[in-house]
């Protein structure tokens, strides 16, 4: 296989031009190409509004034996033999697995050691405190019309099945150096269950929130025809363990399930069994994290810095990245960025209030939104050990309630700056889902905070045109951007407690959709290696 990089194309070409192109590159004749498969495709817009698209491409030839002979002729330092290995899984042991797995958690770090350990005939329990996505659709919808009071603690924004990641933008991106295949696996089972296929390749792919709860359900079924469970409505209250090592689950009915194995795969904001583990001094760490505000600001402005034009057609909503450096050291920068997108209360405890940012597929309300954050430290923490952390989203998010009187706190950014309250919006129409009243979010964050905030949106300023301008809206808090404590883990995956297999994101192995399902591939292929199949 040829693997040739930097084939730039006008963003408009047509279907046939990629072959075109490649054939160019290796000086051969079009009908000499066998099958093309496109690796990585980014935007060019160094010389906008003149754009390009950027591919990496794998070509593989007619005949293969050729391939030697095309790269030297070639003569191109992007174009070079490339071997392809797609993901397999482990080997199993053989050791006989005596009691199923059990799952804690159907985000997307559970669902994907689910779906790994069905695949494998280990016919693995899968329990998730919040409902189908079906139903929990439903329930954040009721919530985001009527408010707190329709909060369901137990299936919401954050709770439920696919994980807070159901109502995100549905991003794909990780940071992950992927030698394993994982990423592959994940991104190609996404297709498989009905995602775009430009997800396999794109710079910055995404799903869109409302294709993703249709790719969850398929997910779900196919764990259910390989043999596992999925139970819904499951809380689990307790992890029950014998001279150190995990022997079953306790659910808040009561109910016992035995078993050798269980993967804590729950979100960051499954806060009361980060208390109850803390109880069974499971050796847990604070780790840092960060906290801010969302911000939104007109899709058009944003094409424009980006792309040079308001409109970017078949590009669709452009995105952004902006990081920043305070004086004070603190970093600044930008998360969870939703082009076309939408801020919504993402709260998951009464009297509580956090937010968050979803697209859907299309991209098309307008309106770019990010959150804007700034890090913490457990030096921040006004409590010590692994729940300080915890403690200080929660006093956050119980201000951020108040200020809002239960409804989104907002403000626009000339006021924030003025540190005075909003009384009405400007130019920008911002989009919730719901409701949001007006405040003064200075009073929200730690000042040492709102000045690192300040620092960094002069800076973003500077690189964004308008980034700063005074009708820009805020919202706030932005408080689970990530998990703020790190379930230790040894080189086997399993923690303090033997049996015992955190992962994905609430455990602090991954930072999103992508980076927590690869964690859970990770955590079942050490069970698959040592066990022999159940049946």
């Amino acid at each position: 296989m040829i693997r040739i990089n930097q084939l730039t194309l006008p963003v408009d070409h047509g279907e046939e031009a990629i072959k075109k192109k490649a054939a160019k590159l290796l000086k051969v004749d079009e009908s000499a190409i066998g099958e093309i498969r496109i690796v990585h495709r980014s935007i060019d817009a160094r010389k906008k509004p003149q754009l390009l698209f950027s591919y990496i491409v794998d070509v593989m030839l007619a005949n293969s034996k050729r391939e030697g002979t095309v790269i030297k002729k070639a003569a191109n330092q992007n174009i070079r033999a490339e071997g392809f290995r797609p993901y397999a899984y482990p080997e199993h042991g053989t050791a006989e697995m005596k009691k199923r797995p059990v799952i804690i958690g159907a985000g997307p770090a559970g669902m994907f050691a689910a779906l790994a350990l069905s695949e494998n005939g280990c016919a693995p329990i899968l329990l998730e405190q919040g409902d189908a996505v079906e139903e929990r659709t439903k329930r954040v919808e009721d919530f985001w019309k009527n408010g707190d009071e329709a909060l369901d603690i137990r299936s919401n924004v954050q709770f439920g099945e696919g994980g807070a990641g159901t109502f995100s933008d549905g991003k794909l991106n990780t940071l992950v150096k992927d030698t394993s295949g994982r990423n592959g696996k994940v991104l190609s089972t996404f297709v498989e269950m009905g995602a775009d296929p430009s997800i396999l390749y794109d710079h910055a792919p995404h799903i869109g929130t409302d294709v993703l709860r249709g790719v969850v359900k398929n997910i779900r079924n196919r764990i259910i025809a390989g043999g596992g469970e999925v139970h819904f409505r499951t809380e689990v209250t307790k992890i029950l363990e014998e001279n150190g090592r995990v022997t079953g689950v306790m659910t808040a009915d009561g109910a016992v399930i035995e078993t050798d194995h269980v993967i804590l795969s729950v979100g960051h904001s499954a806060r009361d069994l980060f208390a109850e583990l803390d109880r069974m001094k499971v050796f847990m760490e604070p780790k840092p994290f960060a906290v801010g505000l969302r911000i939104q600001h007109p899709q058009a402005q944003i094409n424009k810095n980006q792309y040079g034009m308001e409109d970017a057609g078949k590009l669709g909503a452009a995105p952004y990245k902006v990081t920043a450096k305070t004086t004070s050291g603190r970093g600044v920068y930008s998360f969870c960025m939703c082009p076309g997108g939408m801020v919504v209360n993402a709260s998951s405890e009464k009297g509580h209030l956090a937010v968050n940012g979803m697209s859907n597929f299309k991209r098309d309300s307008g309106i770019a939104n990010s959150a804007l954050i700034v890090a913490i430290t457990p030096a921040d923490f006004p409590e010590a050990g692994p729940l300080g952390g915890i403690a200080f989203q929660r006093s956050l998010e119980e201000r951020a309630f108040a200020l809002g009187g239960g409804k989104i706190p907002i403000q626009l950014y000339g006021d924030f700056a003025a540190n005075r309250p909003t009384v009405a919006l400007g130019d920008v129409n911002p989009v919730f889902c719901g409701g949001f009243s007006f405040a003064n979010l200075r009073e929200l964050m730690p000042e040492a905070l709102n000045g690192a905030f300040l620092e960094g949106m002069e800076q973003f300023g500077r690189r964004i045109k308008g980034f700063d301008r005074a009708d820009a809206v805020l919202a706030g808090i932005e408080s689970r951007t990530s998990s703020p404590l790190r379930i230790c883990r040894d080189e086997s995956l399993q923690s303090s407690l033997k049996g015992l297999y955190p992962c994905g994101e609430g455990a602090g192995y991954a930072g999103g959709i992508t980076s927590a399902a690869m964690d859970g591939l990770k955590v079942a292929e050490e069970i698959i290696k040592r066990y022999a199949a159940v049946r």
